[in-house]
């Protein structure tokens, strides 16, 4: 069992070739005990997004706060705070922050991906 303030969990940089100005605190992971899925909480400031990539495990998405665009398969799709995003596997895509203010999201994924 975990409860804990998101705040209170560390935040790292994302630093994976293609991220600008993008963060991530690791909420609930297998260190956590949670066998099937990982938690993570993504903040991208004004301008930035994650690497544009691929790779075998899906997305679910849900935007807390901010303005952004998810690129997929070369197209852009716009979204704004409490829009749900689902990303299946093998697919190109990105996040960016397209907004004046934070952008952030929870990301969930397998633990099997983390």
């Amino acid at each position: 069992m975990k409860i804990e303030a998101s705040g209170k969990i560390t935040k790292k940089p994302v630093e994976v070739e293609g991220a600008k100005d993008t963060e991530m605190r690791l909420l609930i992971s297998r260190a956590d005990g949670a066998e099937n899925f990982v938690m993570r909480m993504f903040e991208l400031q004004p301008g930035g997004h994650t690497p544009l990539h691929v790779h075998a495990h899906e997305h679910e998405v849900f935007i807390v706060e901010g303005q952004g665009a998810l690129v997929f398969e070369s197209q852009q799709y716009e979204f704004g705070p409490e829009y749900v995003i689902f990303v299946p596997p093998n697919k190109e895509h990105r996040f960016k922050n397209t907004g004046d203010s934070i952008l952030r999201m929870l990301c969930l994924i397998p633990t099997s991906a983390a």
